[in-house]
């Protein structure tokens, strides 16, 4: 029986970028004809097919289109994103055509596509903006990182989650406000929960931080800080602010008609069986209530102590402290410099079913399963200090105190580390030997910081370099030197990078990585202590005995290809 012959498909009968593609001999009318239709099963674009299949590269196509329809291109690459305008069009149009807007010009809006062909995004684009689109092609795997860290994306995955179990944790029956009131409007306003929803699950996309709310006199903000610095994401009607924090407040769990005072709270978002706590602040300003937003991803404490960035002999010393079976451990540094991750990973490695941890903080920020979590509460007398008072009637191994911030506190803190308890702590200070001095300057006495403190570890948290977009820079060998470098230290091939920028990062980063000074506590330096010995002093004593400062440790990662030497001075300029 004989098989029959394959139809052959004319290429008049294809449409669109189908129709270039075979006229420039880049795929057979065949081949064009089974994409399109895996492409119309699938419900994706026909270029989404061909770039899925390998069938065309992507560069290939957007210069073979151009060619093709006499438009320009443009590499997403050299673009900078943070100056392109913003709200021209609405994301899930861009989102739903694949595009972007790259400016405008009068009425003229220039867009960016992989499939300029595309008449109904023309005629949408249109009516939605009253402005004539021209179209600039693009790359399609460019544009499609871009969309996606923009965020553009996230309204198919609310409306997955809308379907699913996406919700917020929030009580109704405690916080919903009177039947009759005029809040209840505010907060039920179905554009506002949808639009609160959507910077939660971007700014979680997007790795951020923090949300920050921000009203003005004639403009709203909305900003995450990404990798420590803050983007400018949106600026939404100014007429939503009020609805929005009030929003906000009745899922936190705060006073909703309070608009005078600052107020804190907490909310907790449900991804089917997963869940992201989230901390808030209000803080009335001159034009309405600023809301921060801080995320609180529980994984980031169970990195592990591999994640954090220690070098070797910086991670054996701190093992070596917390396996100790009492002692105090200190670790200090500014706000936001991941002080509280430190201390979360060391306590994982700690919490075991033989061993009773408790810790106090100002609040909670992860939950840790199997750890006994306390919440400062200073209205109801709550203090860090009397917390610990009883804490040592609870037979515990292991003590965490959130942050020592006076003496009554540090007083109980040693007491308990001289009698048989492991205690960790935190403190604001600019490196470990001034942590020593600020002690003693708190009035604790010479012999018991001498006697209880086992290690300090200082630290910062630098931006990480892009691996693929990151390249070698020179500098000139003084600017090295000067930078605290070792002239034995610039022999050999090695190079500094610096950061370029692309489509898959922020300005050249993505990530951060932490820097360290981690100094135990040696019987050379007790004697300083006891000595009453400056800073300075233990610093000279500690540099002998082989501790880097922040600046050294910093250079360790520039040397390593890790972070720029910008960032390494930016963050350890003192």
């Amino acid at each position: 029986m004989a098989t029959e012959a394959p139809v052959e498909v004319s290429p008049s009968a294809l449409s669109g970028v189908a129709r270039v593609l075979v006229n420039a001999g880049k795929l057979t009318a065949r081949a064009a004809d089974d994409l399109s239709k895996s492409a119309r099963e699938r419900k994706v674009s026909f270029i989404s097919a061909v770039i899925g299949a390998g069938a065309v590269k992507p560069d290939d196509l957007a210069h073979t289109l151009s060619v093709a329809l006499a438009l320009p291109v443009l590499d997403l690459n050299a673009v900078d994103m943070q100056r392109l305008p913003r709200n021209l069009v609405d994301s899930k149009i861009a989102n739903q055509y694949q595009l972007m807007v790259l400016g405008r010009r009068g009425n003229r809006l220039f867009i960016g596509a992989a499939d300029p062909t595309d008449q109904e995004a023309v005629e949408r684009i249109k009516f939605a903006t009253q402005l004539t689109p021209e179209w600039v092609i693009v790359e399609y795997d460019k544009l499609m990182r871009q969309l996606e860290s923009s965020g553009a994306s996230a309204n198919e995955v609310l409306e997955t989650l809308a379907n699913a179990d996406f919700d917020f944790d929030v009580t109704e029956e405690e916080t919903a406000p009177p039947e009759n009131s005029d809040s209840t409007t505010d907060v039920e306003d179905a554009p506002v929960v949808r639009f609160l929803q959507k910077m939660l699950v971007d700014a979680i996309n997007m790795r951020a931080s923090d949300l920050h709310f921000e009203p003005y006199e004639y403009n709203y903000r909305v900003r995450f800080r990404i990798d420590g610095e803050l983007r400018e994401i949106t600026q939404p009607p100014i007429a939503i602010k009020d609805k929005l924090a009030s929003r906000i407040k009745v899922i936190s769990r705060m006073d909703i008609a309070e608009k005078r005072v600052p107020q804190d709270g907490r909310m907790k978002l449900k991804f089917g069986t997963k869940a992201i706590d989230f901390r808030v602040s209000t803080l009335p300003t001159l034009f309405g209530e600023k809301v921060v937003i801080r995320i609180l991803d529980p994984s980031s404490a169970k990195l592990g102590i591999e994640a954090l960035g220690y070098e070797k002999i910086e991670k054996d010393r701190l093992l070596n402290a917390i396996g100790r079976p009492y002692g105090m451990i200190l670790v200090t540094g500014p706000t936001g410099s991941g002080k509280t991750v430190s201390l979360y990973t060391c306590l994982n490695i700690l919490n075991q079913p033989g061993v009773n941890i408790a810790t106090v903080e100002d609040p909670a920020e992860i939950n840790l399963p199997g750890v006994n979590q306390v919440n400062v509460n200073e209205k109801a007398g709550l203090t860090f200090a009397a917390a610990l008072r009883s804490f040592l009637r609870q037979d515990p191994d292991i003590i965490m105190v959130g942050e020592i911030r006076d003496l009554d506190t540090a007083d109980i803190a040693i007491k308990a580390a001289q009698t048989g308890h492991l205690v960790m702590s935190t403190l604001h200070t600019n490196d470990a030997p001034t942590t020593l001095t600020r002690m003693l300057n708190m009035g604790i006495a010479p012999f018991n910081i001498a006697s209880s403190v086992l290690l300090i570890t200082a630290q910062r948290l630098a931006r990480k370099l892009c691996e693929n977009c990151k390249k070698p820079a020179e500098y000139p060998r003084e600017s090295l030197l000067k930078a605290g470098f070792k002239p034995e230290e610039l022999d050999g091939n090695w190079k500094p990078y610096r950061a370029v920028g692309c489509s898959a990062c922020t300005n050249g980063y993505k990530g951060r990585v932490g820097i360290y000074q981690v100094m135990p506590i040696t019987e050379a330096i007790q004697r300083i202590i006891l000595t009453e010995g400056t800073a300075l002093d233990i610093a000279k004593q500690a540099e002998i005995e082989g501790v880097r400062d922040l600046r050294q440790s910093g250079l360790v990662k520039v040397r390593a290809g890790m972070t720029t030497l910008e960032e390494v001075i930016l963050v350890t300029n003192e």
